[in-house]
């Protein structure tokens, strides 16, 4: 792939086929007309949040911004080639690229055409059970549920495109073209694994999957058996939790603003005051004077 970046033949050579997230990449500033010496020439990339071009090379200006944001660019210069090659591409860091001469104008900067790398990748799928408690815990590995009850299913995941998805049972020739999967009123037959396929719809080489396991517990089982009864089991529990450390803590801030509010004057008894040697409060003493003690 080949963008023209400015009027003065400049080009930005890219990869020719798809780019999956996690390769390296390499870009290529060229001039067709071979007019500009590539030393007198450089790349930049736009910031999308500070909306401003960055030089990649390492000049001093914009050494410490690179060095944060731009790390993993690393800006080549080899037989009269200017290169840019990232070893691991993320989405983040495609771009957009542009290539210009060190003397150009403004004008003729803001006239250039940008590059920006087509990444593709795609997320870990998460499955979960279509409105309910089960949507905050995509993780589960195991489905219970009990005899009888209607069960829909439902996979999704992020991609650079919205992905294909199809659910199939382990053991079982249907596949159903779609990110939910719905069952009527389960019964025993109907436990199994299930798989959702996520696959990308230009990349045919970038597809995720992910298994649960259904078990459909006995008519009798109790509803905690159940993986929703078990969720609303540790949800409840935690909830109590929460709602005894409160209280707990709103007794002790209590307890300790009463403390201070009757706490009363200082003790007059810690202040030194005469004993004498005939009066109650007389310490044993060979003195034979009358004289204060203290």
């Amino acid at each position: 792939l080949a963008y023209q970046l400015c009027l003065a033949s400049l080009m930005v050579k890219g990869p020719a086929g798809p780019v999956l997230e996690g390769q390296e990449v390499t870009l290529e500033c060229v001039d067709t007309e071979s007019e500009h010496n590539m030393s007198n020439v450089h790349f930049e990339k736009l910031s999308r949040h500070m909306r401003t071009w960055y030089r990649l090379d390492l000049d001093e200006y914009n050494y410490f911004y690179r060095r944060c944001f731009y790390y993993d660019v690393d800006v080549r210069r080899e037989d009269g080639r200017l290169l840019i090659v990232l070893p691991r591409i993320q989405t983040w860091s495609a771009g957009p690229y542009r290539c210009v001469a060190d003397n150009a104008t403004e004008e003729m900067n803001s006239s250039s055409m940008n590059y920006t790398i087509p990444v593709h990748y795609m997320r870990e799928v998460s499955v979960y059970r279509g409105s309910s408690l089960t949507r905050y815990f995509s993780g589960m590995q195991d489905l219970r549920v009990q005899l009888g009850e209607d069960v829909e299913l439902e996979c999704s995941t992020s991609a650079s495109e919205s992905p294909q998805y199809f659910w199939a049972k382990e053991g079982e020739d249907w596949i159903v073209p779609s990110s939910k999967l719905k069952l009527a009123q389960v019964r025993d037959m109907d436990s199994g694994q299930y798989t959702c396929t996520a696959q990308h719809p230009t990349v045919s080489s970038l597809s995720k999957k992910r298994t649960i396991s259904l078990t459909v517990l006995p008519e009798d089982a109790a509803w905690y058996e159940t993986t929703t009864g078990r969720i609303a089991l540790m949800t409840s529990a935690a909830g109590v939790a929460l709602l005894v450390t409160i209280a707990s803590m709103t007794a002790c801030l209590c307890r300790r603003a009463k403390q201070r509010k009757s706490k009363g004057p200082i003790d007059d008894c810690s202040q030194k005051k005469p004993i004498y040697r005939n009066s109650v409060e007389s310490l044993p003493s060979t003195a034979g004077d009358k004289q204060p003690l203290v």
